[in-house]
């Protein structure tokens, strides 16, 4: 019982762990490779799907989360940090914190992008006002996909793998903190 709540723990604090390395100290550089990570995503989540490039036209707003972290055994959490941006212009930062409970083990990382579809979206996302729960599901990104995707209460939510593994039957949340630049 032991070994299986330290592989639990691990699961749940590794990518925390793994992701907070570059808060250990100042880096001066800290913002340029940001903005390469953001551009990164971006250039990403396009080249899997051609047609998301409407998205990126019509949108309002939209937040670009390039890692989030996520681990769990039981209880499971998430983390990532993004940046904010409204009409194509960069307005701030933003956090994404995800806590899971149920049947669940592993860890995961993936690239989350939200678009808000007018003002009233990303002004209830920027006064925190704003929770990704059930009943707003994310398209997983391939060729195509975004031609169906809609908005969901002024919101369309895209997801992406970047690695790991993870085997879930949760209930949870997102919780999202924005921080103007």
């Amino acid at each position: 019982m032991r070994k299986v709540m330290v592989c639990g723990l691990l699961a749940i604090w590794l990518p925390v762990v793994l992701s907070s390395s570059a808060w250990a100290g100042w880096d001066p550089t800290r913002e340029q490779k940001e903005k390469a990570a953001v551009q990164e995503t971006i250039a990403r989540f396009k080249k899997a799907d051609s047609s998301m490039q409407v998205f990126f036209d019509k949108a309002y707003g939209y937040v670009v989360f390039p890692s989030v972290g996520k681990g769990g055994f039981i209880v499971g959490g998430a983390h990532g940090d993004g940046w904010v941006y409204e009409q194509a212009g960069f307005i701030g930062r933003a956090s994404i914190v995800q806590v899971t409970v149920g049947a669940q083990i592993g860890g995961q990382s993936f690239m989350e992008i939200i678009f808000f579809k007018n003002k009233a979206a990303l002004d209830d996302f920027k006064q925190g006002n704003f929770e990704l729960n059930a009943q707003i599901s994310a398209v997983a990104v391939r060729e195509g996909a975004s031609k169906d995707a809609s908005y969901d209460q002024g919101v369309a939510v895209f997801t992406m793998p970047r690695g790991g593994l993870m085997a879930e039957a949760t209930v949870g949340g997102q919780k999202f903190e924005f921080t103007p630049k």
